[in-house]
């Protein structure tokens, strides 16, 4: 899954950007660069699926592809796909990652889940003392208040949450094997969930691929458990992990500044920023906020040139776009190219 996932985004990234830039989506760099790779380049699903990614793990699977003939890597970084990548990128499956949404959120939904059902195993069980499966004290400290909010304590809750994921998993569109993941990694009491090594030498793939799998079907989880009504409970164990303030905490600063009536100018002496950086704020904004208007810095007509001259040299290169419109700037370009077609 990892190596299928990496040509997904190579497809998208093709000739427009490093190699590195790939490396930095999986990893959730906060960067205005990044961020404005994941708007432009449609790949909000990828962004930040893996953390704790290490340079060496992604040099090898790049250093793979070259090998098989799917990439080319020139010395400046910049990297093309090859026939023979293009063929294997359009191969791959559908994947339904929500990593701009969740951002890793999801490891503390089922860090949640699974404390409350260890800790529900061993009350039934009658056993009050046990080692938490989480270290976490946040999350042991969540578990605590939620358990004592649904008094547990009369019997019913395990019950009632089992039917719960058991009717969130049968209406998802995921295989059962990766269903079967999460079934695996709850503990209860006497019964340990598997570790990742396990489970990856049960499904005959790598951890980094059984992880995946599993990253996957948590976000259609919690997609499914946050858009409906029928799972109350395991709606309570999900709030709170869904992004909805899509910017970075620089930019949402700069917009209020800007909603206030403050200019580019005004916004960078306030908060003593170059000019550049404010206005890759505003390319920010352009992206995620629907309601945000370019028109004070582009006017239509430029907008239209921009798009028409991305089309005819099919890039969205701003070296490239700005050398053909030399009467634009960068930071309109960069605004067009973030807002999309006019």
């Amino acid at each position: 899954m990892f190596h299928q996932i990496l040509l997904q985004i190579f497809q998208k990234l093709n000739k427009e950007r490093t190699i590195s830039a790939a490396y930095h989506i999986l990893k959730g760099k906060r960067s205005g660069q990044t961020v404005q790779d994941i708007g432009l380049f449609q790949l909000h699903q990828y962004f930040g699926l893996l953390p704790k990614l290490s340079r060496a793990t992604f040099d090898e699977a790049v250093t793979l592809f070259m090998q098989y003939s799917w990439l080319k890597v020139q010395e400046s970084g910049h990297f093309y796909m090859e026939k023979l990548g293009l063929q294997r990128a359009a191969q791959t499956p559908t994947f339904f990652f929500d990593g701009w949404h969740y951002r890793g959120n999801e490891h503390i939904f089922f860090a949640r889940l699974s404390l409350i059902v260890q800790s529900l195993s061993h009350h039934t069980a009658a056993v009050h003392s046990f080692a938490p499966i989480s270290r976490d004290p946040s999350i042991q400290a969540w578990v605590r208040s939620f358990l004592q909010d649904q008094h547990y304590q009369e019997g019913h809750l395990q019950q009632l949450l089992l039917a719960e994921c058991t009717q969130a998993l049968r209406s998802l569109p995921v295989a059962e094997a990766n269903k079967q993941l999460v079934l695996y990694r709850l503990s209860g009491y006497r019964l340990p969930g598997w570790t990742w090594q396990q489970l990856a030498s049960e499904r005959k793939e790598s951890v980094l691929d059984s992880q995946l799998a599993f990253i996957e079907l948590l976000h259609i989880l919690l997609n499914e458990v946050l858009q409906h009504n029928n799972y109350p409970l395991l709606r309570q164990v999900g709030v709170g992990l869904k992004v909805k303030i899509l910017l970075t905490d620089s930019a949402q600063h700069t917009a209020q500044l800007y909603e206030q009536g403050y200019s580019i100018e005004q916004i960078a002496q306030i908060r003593q920023l170059k000019r550049s950086t404010i206005e890759d704020h505003f390319v920010e904004i352009a992206m995620y906020e629907p309601n945000f208007s370019i028109g004070p810095f582009v006017s239509f007509e430029e907008a239209e040139k921009i798009w028409q001259a991305s089309k005819r040299y099919q890039t969205k290169k701003l070296k490239i776009l700005h050398e053909a419109l030399e009467d634009i700037s960068y930071f309109q370009l960069k605004l067009v190219l973030a807002k999309g077609e006019v």
